[in-house]
């Protein structure tokens, strides 16, 4: 069957931020224009600089669940997930060819009665809350201790939803090596390695000169959220006295609390557009990237996509798109001497932006366009 005769639905958990799975999204929509687009809630207030565009391309395609209908759905998905597969499920999709998700894992989308046509999931992780890795939210807090007990009995029967909505897809498609192996361990699946596309610019390598520029800042940012350990980041730059400047919009507050323990060298610069970050990763000596067990990065891919080195901690996704001591620095213990330690090397490095370009067309767009486009082709 050929792919314009296809009849494509694209499926996403819910649409209430826009981060490295909504690029992924937008991606998607750009390659099959003529897809309907499916979500739990499609919120695009949240969507920040990225609203304008993202409504022009996706409002007449969305089709949102009931979670859409009640008031402050958007506050209430996380009590409320339960109730995601039973919104997934009560859509109809028995007029479409291919369906593909954008999923943390198989629990929201990949509950849905598929029908007759084929289920293609780009995998994003495992739901990270379900096996044990790094979230956006402490768990020591008080109100986490107290309910831990019987959070622990209803996360064992979302595992076990979990992987049986796994067994709902015909092909995953994992976004690293790293998020293929969870796919293995938790859902027993073989999955494809395509890397999520990023915007890479059409940059001159031979215009480019060794990036260590002492008299600028240092540069982190993306989701403030406590699993990328931008505290790290600063608290490596106060002891050093280096400037460094924070991009993005915290999770639930959580800005405020990384800026109690900045010094006055750290600036946050709140949600910028792409233009914006642009300019900073330009102008950057390097990007600080300590997110634990990160599932890709994308960011870290943008970063070296415009000549800017990666300080970040080797494990997850980070290992895979940073050439340790060519594109960036990796340190190998999540604290800040460890990080303090990667910084100091990075002055004595002799990295070169150069490399750090070609590095990043690895993971370009038209990669992703081809390789989407060619695994499409084979199964439908």
């Amino acid at each position: 069957m050929q792919n314009k005769k296809l009849k494509i639905a694209l499926v996403h958990d819910y649409l209430k931020e826009y981060g490295g799975a909504e690029s992924v999204l937008e991606t998607l929509s750009d390659i099959y224009p003529d897809a309907d687009i499916f979500t739990t809630i499609y919120c695009p207030q949240f969507f920040g600089p990225h609203r304008a565009r993202l409504e022009k391309k996706w409002s007449h395609r969305i089709h949102q669940s009931f979670f859409g209908y009640i008031p402050f759905a958007h506050k209430l998905l996380s009590p409320f997930r339960f109730l995601s597969p039973l919104a997934f499920k009560l859509f109809d999709f028995s007029t479409y060819d291919l369906i593909i998700t954008s999923a943390t894992g198989a629990f929201f989308p990949n509950s849905l009665n598929k029908k007759n046509a084929k289920l293609i999931c780009y995998c994003h992780t495992p739901p990270r809350y379900l096996y044990n890795l790094a979230t956006a939210r402490s768990l020591d807090s008080w109100f986490y201790k107290l309910v831990n007990i019987p959070l622990q009995f209803t996360l064992h029967f979302y595992r076990l939803f979990d992987f049986t909505f796994a067994q709902n897809v015909d092909q995953f498609i994992a976004n690293s090596s790293t998020t293929a192996l969870r796919i293995q361990k938790f859902y027993r699946k073989d999955s494809i390695i395509i890397n999520p596309p990023v915007d890479v610019p059409s940059l001159k390598i031979k215009n480019f000169k060794l990036k260590i520029l002492k008299n600028t800042y240092f540069l982190a940012g993306g989701r403030l959220t406590l699993a990328k350990r931008y505290d790290i980041a600063i608290l490596a730059c106060n002891q050093l006295k280096l400037p460094l400047k924070i991009f993005g919009r915290g999770f639930a507050g959580f800005s405020e609390e990384l800026k109690k323990i900045s010094d006055n060298t750290v600036e946050f610069l709140g949600e910028i557009s792409q233009e914006e970050k642009n300019k900073l990763f330009k102008e950057a000596q390097a990007f600080i990237f300590p997110s634990d067990n990160e599932d890709f990065g994308m960011v870290s891919v943008e970063a070296q996509s415009f000549g800017c080195p990666v300080i970040g901690y080797n494990s997850g996704g980070i290992a895979e798109t940073v050439i340790n001591g060519k594109t960036g620095i990796l340190f190998n213990n999540l604290n800040t001497e460890s990080c303090v330690e990667a910084i100091k090397k990075f002055q004595k490095s002799n990295i070169k932006s150069a490399d750090c370009i070609a590095n990043a067309q690895k993971f370009s767009q038209p990669v992703f366009i081809e390789k989407i486009s060619k695994l499409v082709t084979r199964n439908c």
